[in-house]
This record gives C-alpha cells, sequence and structure tokens, in this order.
C-alpha cells in the first residue's frame, strides 16, 4: 500500500491518550488503540485478551549486540544473520496465536503523529515504512490493534499469549520471507514507553511487533499498557 498518510486512520492514542510523534531517527510509541473495542468484545461475551508474564520492563533485550559474532565481516565463520535486502512486508503469520493477516504500510499523518490501521480494517496489520523493513539490519516495527467495537478481538488480540521461541513469518513484496525467533514479549505503561529498545539502532535484525494491553479501563476508555513483542530474525 502506499506510504502516503491516510485520512482515515486514527491517530495512536486518538481521544483516549497521546499520539506517538515522530522524533529524530527513534519515534516516542504510545499506542492508544480505541478504548471502547474492549467494551464492545466484553458484551459480545469475550473474555479479555492475553496479558505476557514479563511486565514493566522485564524480559527486555538489550539493544546493544550481545554476540560479538555480529560484529563479524562478511566472509567471516559463524557470523549471525546478515539481512536482507529492503522490501515491504505483504503479510505476517503468527502459527502460535492463529495470526496470518495482510500488511498495510504506514507513515506519519501531517501534524506529525504516526499513522495506526484504520478501524474499519482492525484485522490487518500495518508496518511503519520509514524504519527498516522485515529482515532488513535494524529493528523493523509492526503494530496492530487489540480489539474493536465492530468486530470484537482484532488482529493482535492474543499477541500477549506468545512465548520465547515461537516463530512469526513475516512474507516480502520480493517473493521472500523473513522469519523469526521471538526473544521476549512483555508489557510496559504507555508512560515508560522503551523507545531506545524498540526503535533504537542495532546492526542485527530484529522485529517488534506492538498492540494494547493491560486490564481496559472503562472510565478512561484506554488500555494502561503495551503489549511489545520482541524478536531475531532466524539463520
Amino acid at each position: 500500500m502506499s506510504s502516503r498518510p491516510d485520512p482515515t486512520a486514527r491517530r495512536a492514542g486518538g481521544r483516549h491518550g497521546n499520539p506517538w510523534r515522530a522524533a529524530g531517527a527513534a519515534v516516542v510509541v504510545l499506542l492508544a488503540m480505541v478504548g471502547s473495542g474492549l467494551v464492545g468484545a466484553a458484551l459480545n461475551g469475550t473474555a479479555p485478551p492475553p496479558q505476557p508474564i514479563a511486565h514493566a520492563g522485564t524480559g527486555l533485550p538489550d539493544p546493544r549486540p550481545a554476540d560479538p559474532r555480529a560484529h563479524a565481516e562478511p566472509g567471516d565463520a559463524g557470523q549471525g544473520p546478515l539481512g536482507l535486502s529492503r522490501s515491504a512486508p505483504v503479510k505476517i503469520s503468527i502459527p502460535r496465536i492463529g495470526v496470518d493477516a495482510d500488511i498495510m504500510s504506514l507513515g506519519t499523518n501531517p501534524d506529525g503523529t504516526v499513522q495506526v490501521p484504520p478501524l474499519q480494517q482492525a484485522l490487518l496489520a500495518g508496518w511503519y515504512e520509514p524504519g527498516p523493513s522485515p529482515g532488513e539490519v535494524g529493528n523493523a516495527v509492526i503494530v496492530g490493534h487489540v480489539d474493536s467495537a465492530a468486530i470484537g478481538p482484532a488482529v493482535f488480540y492474543s499477541l500477549g499469549a506468545l512465548q520465547p521461541g515461537d516463530t512469526i513469518t513475516v512474507s516480502r513484496q520480493d517473493g521472500s520471507s523473513a522469519s523469526f525467533r521471538v526473544d521476549s514479549v512483555s508489557a510496559h505503561p504507555k508512560d515508560d514507553f522503551p523507545t531506545e529498545q524498540v526503535y533504537g539502532p542495532s546492526d542485527r535484525p530484529g522485529l517488534r511487533v506492538i498492540t494494547c494491553g493491560g486490564q481496559f479501563d472503562e472510565a478512561s476508555g484506554d488500555y494502561p499498557d503495551n503489549v511489545i513483542v520482541f524478536a531475531s530474525l532466524l539463520d
């Protein structure tokens, strides 16, 4: 899809929270999806979305490469994945939680906030196109709604149920695919988002998958946390 701003895409946060804003090479993300979504799901008898075991910064990967092989020169024996050339992602598959979803490309809105998929397309995931593509060196970021009042559970409703060792596969526009191993899954308060670990530089190919989490607050119509999956490209 086009990277041009989509006028139907909601601001991240909308009326329920602070928007995410581009800040140089990093993006401060407060992924506040529409709060009324879980109320709609609950009215249909749907249980709250599963939450990860790790909370508030535990389970975070070190954004600096810990494996010295990551610094090996091309041709050195035993080096880690070198990464793929740039190609837009078109589909994400997460077998453990039954995700097999198309991906749209997202940019920023005219006011500098980061786009999210329109609620009318809450079963789609969104790739932050200004960052690396999945499989490239660096941290690729894919976001999605946890639920929607119109449809109930959305694309990443069960994201918090993932566990280290699970596999995420992203199909790419050039016909290739990039498979990632989940390193950790954790929940973070939206006012303490781990920007560096998500958007900071890395010399290895990584993937971050993000949605809303925590106990839905009916008074504020918001979720207090973000659920973040940190994953690394498989050899």
